[in-house]
């Protein structure tokens, strides 16, 4: 069985339990200690570290954009009361910045996963050189964060450190196994397809990691809230046609009317396919938490970029 088959046959497996691995805590105010999170894709991960020890309120909603969405004045008042306030960093949160510096000035516990990462600039120079907060498409990065996150929930009143320390060696364990399967998985494509285009710049971590080419972006900079000019996009074109990539990928927080434009103006014929990159989905969609997201996003890339058979 090639490697991609048996990465999409554990896929399968995956999806199946995916539902029962993430919930969202009921709001409201609890005895137990609350940990408020920015974005959905680290709350996944902290839930998996504190299973029933702690709420988990995840500020960001399923299928958001990190870098647009807002909360709302009951959200911002519980922030300012958290146990932990857990955020991306690096300029990601760009719609909730103001409310996380107030959390932290009014003496809020924090962690900014981004300050435990080995951190990239951006693959695109339109971004002058700034920081990529994208660091999660590279499993062996959120390692790094989990291994950041267990010492300060640790001494959060009330949770047991042994269950803790059980739950982050069991969830790290998870991530080590995907980290190996996505270096299988990228090994299997021949070195000359390994060449992605985005509608913007999220997957400078995992082409560091897994020696993929990015292409291009069809949106300038680090950012979703920026444009494209025409230029940008006549450029795009000659790149995806002197590359000659079969597929280029549209994230399912951002529409792909734009990625299907530039497949239609390419002298090739180019697939798009939909990834989960910036958000996890609701329980019931195909990427509700962030092993199954990068599982699903891995089978993705590696089915549109290997030659046919």
């Amino acid at each position: 069985m090639s490697a991609v088959r048996r990465f999409g046959a554990r896929l399968a497996v995956v999806m199946i339990a995916a539902t029962t691995l993430t919930g969202c805590a009921t709001p409201g105010a609890t005895d137990e200690p609350l940990i408020a999170v920015s974005t959905n894709i680290l709350g996944d991960v902290v839930e998996q570290l504190v299973g029933d020890q702690a709420e988990v309120l995840t500020l960001m909603r399923p299928g958001a954009d990190p870098h647009s969405f807002e909360i709302s004045a009951q959200e911002v008042a519980r922030l300012q009361s958290a146990d932990l306030v857990v955020s991306n960093g690096l300029g990601l949160e760009e719609g909730l910045a103001q409310h996380l510096d107030a959390a932290a000035a009014s003496g809020a516990r924090t962690v900014v996963a981004g300050d435990a990462v080995a951190v990239l600039p951006y693959a695109s120079e339109d971004a002058g050189g700034a920081d990529d907060p994208h660091f999660w498409t590279d499993p062996a990065q959120m390692i790094a964060v989990v291994d950041a996150l267990e010492p300060v929930i640790a001494e959060i009143d009330g949770i047991d450190r042994a269950a803790l320390a059980a739950r982050t060696e069991a969830y790290r364990t998870e991530l080590e196994n995907l980290d190996a399967e996505m270096s299988e998985a990228f090994a299997a494509i021949p070195a000359e397809r390994r060449a992605l285009v985005t509608n913007h710049h999220v997957f400078g971590y995992l082409a560091h990691r897994f020696d993929v080419r990015i292409v291009g972006a069809a949106i300038p900079g680090g950012t979703t809230l920026a444009a494209p000019s025409a230029s940008d996009l006549a450029e795009l074109v000659a790149a995806i046609e002197d590359a000659g990539v079969p597929t280029i990928f549209a994230e399912s927080s951002a529409p792909d009317r734009l990625m299907r434009v530039l497949a239609e103006e390419a002298d090739v014929h180019v697939e798009v396919v939909e990834l989960f990159t910036e958000s996890l989905t609701a329980a019931d969609g195909e990427a509700p938490d962030y092993l199954t997201m990068m599982r699903v996003n891995t089978e993705r890339i590696v089915t549109g970029l290997a030659p046919t058979p």
